[in-house]
């Protein structure tokens, strides 16, 4: 989610919406694509995604961070702070004067399907990808953590992680944050230009209103496109929900798709559309839109639908064949700083996941210290659904048939 595209303070109830366990479901009871994906079908579909287990967990790298003072960081489009002429990244350059470390800097995630695409043939074999953080939403990350594709962290070199929130540390497919720690957090609902939809949008069957058609985008991220429309179809995403439940929210959005109401399905690039005017509704991710409306004075809407929306999270690991682990660690304490943790926040306008920022943001803008797109509400969080973790099984077939709608 940029950022996405993906928890958050230390309320009850983020940390059961977050802590949301692992269920697994039967197969499904409907051919939805008319077979395109049979036994053998399944079986290629884990082997292509690298879902199931690995053959062999290939090695750590050797970490030569002590030779080479230097890390490479891949993430979201605009998921860091930027001066104003949008050419540096402040933060990063203050890290790079404190550490010694030269750090790079690459927005080469805009999707996670297709970011995974790029890599996972050399994460198999253990191979150094070009990056030594990469940044990726909760359930990708929970793939690299399974198939042994993520370093193990030394958390007595980062005294800042301690920072993270309670609701944080504890997440089902890294407990304890042995291998990742969140990057930044958010909320997945419907966003529209103020000026061609006037009304606004409060559920997602405005989304669906005839004079909308041609116009309308929704994500590439399954667990919020469909999160949302099963929320729209009175089914808790964060629940054990059954294959029916899937597969009618799958329909609905198969039959948008083929109809032309939906334009196109997109990642974080859906902004560039609302910022050209080629869509003026969409499913779409909090940050975003206040980015765009820094730009776009205002000319934009964010809300989460009267149904409920969906809440994520993106975090930073290190790959199995980074060899500066030591150097990526240093990076991710240095972004666990309070203070730090603010500068960032007030510039993509995310949910952080630093305790003590919301104290230092008052120091960098007290409006936004009170932002509950950064620092949400009780009431926001109890509105909102963390989509629940798939098994390997599952999330080859739904995400599988996912993609087949969508024409990915």
């Amino acid at each position: 989610m940029s950022p996405h595209r993906r928890p958050l303070p230390a309320d009850p109830r983020v940390r059961a919406l977050v802590a949301q366990a692992s269920h697994r479901g039967a197969l499904s009871r409907r051919s939805f694509l008319a077979g395109a994906l049979g036994t053998a079908g399944v079986g290629a579909l884990l082997a292509a995604c690298g879902t199931g287990a690995p053959s062999a967990v290939p090695a750590p790298a050797e970490d030569l961070s002590s030779s080479k003072k230097l890390v490479r960081w891949a993430n979201w489009t605009q998921y860091l702070d930027q001066d104003e002429e949008g050419t540096s990244y402040p933060s990063l350059e203050a890290f790079e004067a404190q550490s010694g470390l030269s750090a790079t800097y690459a927005e080469d995630i805009d999707d996670n399907d297709t970011f995974y695409g790029k890599i996972s043939g050399q994460l198999k074999n253990g191979q150094d990808i070009g990056y030594d953080v990469v940044t990726l939403t909760d359930w990708m990350a929970a793939r690299l953590i399974r198939l042994g594709y993520a370093q193990k962290l030394h958390k007595s070199r980062m005294p800042n992680a301690e920072n993270i929130l309670p609701g944080l540390e504890h997440v089902d497919f890294d407990y304890g944050r042995t291998h990742s720690l969140t990057w930044q957090s958010g909320f997945a609902g419907l966003a529209w230009d103020k000026e061609k939809v006037p009304r606004g949008l409060h559920s997602l069957e405005d989304l669906w209103d005839p004079d909308l058609a041609g116009r309308v985008e929704v994500l590439s991220e399954m667990r919020d496109t469909i999160g949302l429309i099963m929320l729209s179809q009175g089914v808790d995403p964060s629940s054990n929900w059954s294959d029916d439940d899937f597969y009618d929210a799958l329909e609905l959005l198969k039959r948008k798709i083929e109809s032309g109401h939906i334009r196109q399905v997109r990642g974080n690039a859906y902004t560039q559309d609302l910022a050209s005017g080629d869509a003026i509704a969409v499913i779409g991710w909090s940050g975003d839109i206040t980015s765009l409306n820094y730009e776009a004075d205002g000319r934009f809407e964010f809300a989460i639908p009267e149904a409920g929306g969906t809440l994520w999270s993106d975090n930073m690991l290190v790959p199995v064949g980074s060899p500066y682990l030591r150097n990526a660690e240093e990076l991710m304490n240095y972004y666990y700083d309070p203070e730090v943790a603010a500068q960032v926040a007030a510039w993509v306008n995310y949910i952080t996941p630093v305790e003590g920022a919301q104290e230092a943001m008052v120091a960098i803008d007290p409006e936004l210290a009170e932002d509950p797109m950064i620092f949400p509400t009780p009431e926001i969080l109890s509105n909102v659904s963390v989509f629940r973790t798939l098994t390997p099984d599952q999330e080859a077939r739904y995400n599988g048939e996912f993609l087949t709608v969508i024409g990915a």
